[in-house]
């Protein structure tokens, strides 16, 4: 029997990066698993990798409205919701003199205001017990330059999870959030920087991990497991960091 054996799991973004790692270590441990992401490249992608041990829903966590019908589309199959793993984001950086109105309230639709509004949606499938764990960054802790937008999300959804364990302990719901530090995934191109910003970004990260490397999407897969199975039972409210000491040292 697998650490997840019987589980119903949701991994919003979960067609590629840690999210796609995850859901290939949740499936391997017996998890019925649904991911989404809203690339038609990457579901197809997911899709092959995955085959039919997950179920590749498209949609957009950006989009307020495709939040309820993600939780009615699930409602219709499955009949409840043991694990949700909101690792979804948009990860796009720039110094704040090029931030604009516009691209500003999408990074923070996608990061924010659509997983509050879709753990609204899901609030009803969720079982008792079941675990809820929402992606932070390090980033919300160090002050890295150009992140400011992307650290204010990630600190938003990190205190989201403080108060929602508080709100949700009662109906047997754990909240915990977990903060990957720097690590190799393909949202490292999607940071909208030019390539001499990439490669100076690039180097002031690897100055800041103290063990001397990026993380891995199978160290991140490893550590969300924990949180979603009945080893972490006793994990409530906190912050996972697996990020190589980066904020903490």
């Amino acid at each position: 029997m697998g650490r997840l054996a019987n589980k119903y799991a949701l991994i919003t973004g979960g067609t590629s990066g840690i999210g796609l790692a995850t859901a290939q270590e949740f499936i391997a441990q017996g998890a019925q698993v649904a991911v989404t992401g809203r690339n038609p490249a990457t579901l197809a992608t997911a899709q092959r990798l995955l085959g039919d041990k997950a179920w590749v829903i498209a949609a957009d966590a950006g989009d307020i409205a495709s939040q309820k019908q993600l939780a009615d589309t699930l409602a219709s199959r499955w009949p409840r919701l043991d694990t949700v793993f909101v690792n979804a984001g948009d990860v796009t950086h720039g110094l704040i003199e090029e931030w604009d109105e516009a691209k500003w309230d999408r990074l923070m639709q996608t990061n924010l205001k659509g997983p509050f509004f879709l753990l609204q949606a899901l609030l009803p499938l969720l079982n008792n017990p079941s675990s809820v764990i929402l992606c932070g960054s390090v980033s919300a802790r160090i002050g890295l330059p150009a992140s400011s937008v992307y650290a204010a999300s990630k600190a938003g959804l990190l205190s989201l999870a403080r108060t929602l364990s508080a709100e949700w302990i009662a109906r047997g719901i754990r909240v915990n959030g977990l903060s990957p530090g720097p690590v190799e995934t393909p949202a490292l191109g999607k940071l909208g920087l030019s390539e001499e910003a990439m490669r100076t970004m690039q180097s002031d990260i690897a100055a800041l991990v103290p063990l001397g490397r990026m993380g891995t999407v199978t160290e991140l897969a490893k550590a969300a497991l924990y949180l979603a199975s009945s080893e972490s039972s006793y994990t409530v409210g906190t912050e996972l960091l697996v990020d190589g000491g980066t904020g903490s040292l």
